[in-house]
């Protein structure tokens, strides 16, 4: 058997993140039955004390699994196990924790469609207060370029009030479940560097000009010229 035979037969060793791991728990403990549904999970600052983890890590994966209907927030209640079938709990976990590259690819494809509607929603529907606060978000994320930090966590803020402006709180949904990994995974393989982030400084400021100047059209291009880089990576895995 030759070398290129034997080497498919070994499969890739994927780092999980802490947000992975939080979420394969809560699966473990729903499908072994620890948890029910109508069940309380403690609260945010105690599973994060538990799991040894930051309470943004515990956050994200609530949302995740909210977003697929796997948990409930409830006012005043807390976050509780959604009545839903074990088989089909499965099915949508593994789909938000196995990311394959043709998967990451397509998951890139639909970040596109996503926020270059809402870049043009945020043009037509943006109010004063949404500019205020696209522009605090900016300012954040120049902060940190101009110290020569990587600034994901900004870079995400950015884009997701960008989202609101666009009054979809659907659309606004879909970008907070997928863009983080794919940030993630675009920072961790190194592909922001040469600059990038200050490249990337100058395209959010065109984004926001055009939603200033309620620019749909505009603001929709000048958003996918912002991620043509991602697209350009992910494009690239789908040939491996």
């Amino acid at each position: 058997m030759g070398d290129s035979n034997i080497l498919n037969n070994f499969q890739e060793i994927r780092i999980e993140s802490p947000v992975d791991k939080i979420i394969r728990q809560i699966r473990e403990l729903i499908t072994s039955g620890q948890l029910n549904p109508g069940d309380k999970l403690p609260p945010e600052r105690k599973l994060a004390e538990r799991l040894g983890v930051g309470r943004s890590n515990v956050r994200d994966a609530i949302k995740k699994l909210e977003f697929y209907g796997i948990l409930r927030t409830l006012p005043q209640s807390g976050t509780i196990v959604a009545g839903m079938g074990i088989t089909a709990l499965e099915g949508l976990i593994s789909d938000v924790l196995k990311i394959e590259n043709i998967d990451f690819a397509s998951l890139v494809e639909t970040r596109v469609l996503l926020e270059t509607e809402s870049a043009k929603l945020a043009a037509l529907r943006r109010t004063d207060q949404d500019i205020r606060d696209i522009n605090i978000a900016l300012e954040a994320y120049a902060h940190k370029v101009k110290l020569g930090q990587q600034a994901v966590e900004e870079d995400l803020m950015f884009h997701l009030k960008i989202a609101k402006a666009s009054k979809n709180n659907v659309l606004k949904s879909l970008m907070l479940i997928i863009t983080p990994d794919i940030i993630n995974n675009f920072i961790q393989l190194d592909i922001c560097k040469d600059g990038r982030f200050y490249n990337a400084l100058d395209e959010h400021k065109i984004i926001l000009e055009h939603i200033i100047a309620q620019e749909p059209e505009k603001a929709a291009t000048a958003m996918r010229v912002h991620l043509s880089d991602v697209v350009e990576y992910s494009q690239s895995l789908r040939t491996k």
